[in-house]
């Protein structure tokens, strides 16, 4: 299997060299990703100016890696319309330094970058940890690797585009996989003000709404020590419609264990 690795941290961001290693085990990997940090930019794509590409030296040997002067999504398309000559079977953006639930998936630039896989008819993962710290990078790029495994055996139609979330937890105190709808209205954006000595200036900052959350969705997962995978192929607000989800969890949570145990 053929996997293009992206991110919207950026090429030397930890977590994906943490999913290109763990998946370069068994699957030809290829890493194109922005040459800076990309975070909250969506689906953004470069229309007006031109996009310059540079090869850069990859922190696993062996892996071809180019770093992209422009936006997730421009990194995408340029790996499957120029940089990766061969056909790509499967994208997958990560590890995202920070969750990215419910409406967040709409302006997060690691699901932007999937959704441009997805878009032409490849299977696609956007995978994320709930923290900014750099810990249990092993375990997310693991899990990737294992659903890659599952898309390319059948296990996991190929018509599929996941959301992936993994709480700030070691493995031993994750209580188990949980297929989730995205959690909705749970985030609103305010504006605060202040000064610099000169002139005005506004702080967008996001806030929480103080509702009860719903035990189906991604947010409720995360909160109480679990994996989130959403499938986002057929309605981003819709029941997951994967077949028999609970004998999936649960065998993804054995394979898992299996490892860490063998570590």
């Amino acid at each position: 299997m053929r996997i293009l690795v992206t991110n919207d941290d950026g090429i030397a961001a930890p977590g994906l060299w943490a999913i290109a290693a763990e998946a370069s085990r068994t699957h030809e990997v290829f890493v194109v990703a922005p040459d800076r940090e990309q975070s909250a930019i969506g689906t953004a794509v470069t229309l007006r100016q031109p996009l310059r590409v540079r090869q850069t030296e990859p922190q696993k040997p062996g892996i071809v890696a180019y770093s992209v002067e422009g936006s997730p999504s421009d990194s995408v398309i340029l790996s499957l319309e120029k940089l990766v000559k061969e056909r790509v079977d499967l994208v997958i953006s990560g590890i995202n330094q920070g969750a990215n639930l419910g409406d967040d998936v709409l302006i997060s630039g690691t699901v932007g970058a999937a959704l441009q896989g997805y878009l032409r008819n490849l299977p696609s993962i956007a995978i994320s940890i709930a923290t900014i710290e750099n810990r249990h990078l092993d375990i997310a790029a693991r899990l990737a690797a294992l659903l890659a495994t599952k898309i390319d055996n059948r296990v996991l139609p190929r018509d599929i585009f996941l959301n992936v979330n993994l709480p700030d937890l070691p493995l031993s105190e994750i209580k188990g996989i949980r297929i989730t709808q995205l959690a909705h209205k749970t985030h609103i954006d305010s504006v605060n003000e202040g000064h610099d000595g000169r002139r005005e200036y506004y702080w967008l900052v996001r806030r929480r709404l103080s509702q009860e959350v719903d035990p189906r969705t991604d947010i409720w997962a995360i909160e109480n020590g679990y994996i989130s995978i959403n499938a986002l192929h057929a309605s981003l607000f819709g029941k997951p419609p994967l077949e028999r989800p609970e004998k999936l969890c649960a065998e993804l949570m054995k394979e898992l264990t299996q490892w860490q145990m063998a570590i």
